[in-house]
């Protein structure tokens, strides 16, 4: 039988939990559907989240979820959400596990699939010593041998940032060329550039030790920081006809000021709606997209 809540919230991550939390002390009937994979699942500690530093994203999980249900309100399913459409007046969503709810909003808290270099070794170091975010993991890596991994033109401005953690290498890959002032700012910077391909990512796994080079040099890199392409890991945005944006790395969700998409009632929060993913921005945005799912019910949309 197909159960109604005034919110459904799809996505038990940072900022999904952070979404539901607000609607259930608001005494709102709020289910957590929760596929099991956030994005952050390879990386063993999180950083730079206020109040959770050096915790595994599992345990703040793990942690948040035990506080949502203690409220009465909340609900929170295992289990993935596979279709979610509109049908009088209210929307309706399927599950992996043949359930099915209906709710008067939902909140998409449904995250982005990273979608690696074709390098060898680099997928076996994901969020290990192989990085997206120098403010999230620099830390742990300062003062060892860095480098940066061109993927798009705007890997200059990662380029430039890592060296306040460390001595930095800028692998440009044959995809940028950077122009003369850019040159003159990372050699300011002390940045070496090298403009030789690499071709595979040595040491023993998950640790590296170095790089291989297409012109058969290996140099010494201790952890290497890859902007990787992002894509949406839900096609329920689509499927209802959330209108999306192309960033530099990948299309997200367009939302205004309540993190309302363009389809009345939709709301969206985390990576899915953002190109600035971060683990305290995820939770911050989930929790104004919860206060604005529950102002909607009461003002109206």
């Amino acid at each position: 039988m197909e159960t109604h809540f005034d919110v459904i919230v799809i996505g038990g991550s940072f900022a999904g939990l952070s979404a539901a939390m607000q609607l259930a002390r608001a005494r709102r009937r709020v289910l957590v559907l929760d596929g099991g994979r956030p994005r952050n699942r390879f990386a063993p500690h999180s950083h730079g989240f206020f109040g959770q530093d050096g915790k595994t994203p599992a345990d703040i999980i793990r942690d948040a979820r035990s506080q949502l249900l203690a409220y009465p309100t909340a609900r929170v399913a295992i289990t993935e959400a596979l279709t979610a459409e509109r049908e009088a007046g209210r929307f309706v969503v399927t599950c992996a596990d043949g359930t099915s709810s209906s709710a008067d909003r939902l909140i998409l808290a449904t995250g982005m699939r990273d979608d690696l270099p074709a390098l060898p070794g680099l997928e076996a170091r994901w969020g290990h010593s192989v990085l997206h975010c120098p403010y999230c993991h620099g830390y742990e890596v300062a003062d060892k041998q860095l480098g940066v991994l061109a993927t798009h033109p705007l890997s200059f401005h990662q380029a430039m940032l890592v060296p306040d953690w460390g001595p930095t290498t800028w692998f440009t890959q044959g995809i940028v060329e950077p122009t003369a002032d850019e040159t003159a700012l990372l050699e300011a910077r002390h940045v070496r550039i090298e403009a030789s391909r690499v071709v595979e990512v040595l040491g023993n796994a998950p640790e590296m030790t170095g790089v291989r080079l297409a012109d058969g040099r290996v140099v010494g890199i201790d952890a290497l920081f890859v902007a990787p392409r992002t894509h949406q890991a839900s096609p329920l945005a689509q499927q209802l006809g959330c209108a999306l944006k192309d960033g530099a790395l990948g299309s997200f969700l367009v939302v205004d000021d309540g993190k309302q998409t363009s389809v009345p009632g939709v709301f969206a929060a985390g990576d899915a709606a953002t190109e600035w993913a971060n683990a305290t921005f995820a939770s911050a945005a989930g929790v104004t997209a919860g206060v604005a799912a529950h102002r909607s019910l009461i003002f109206g949309l």
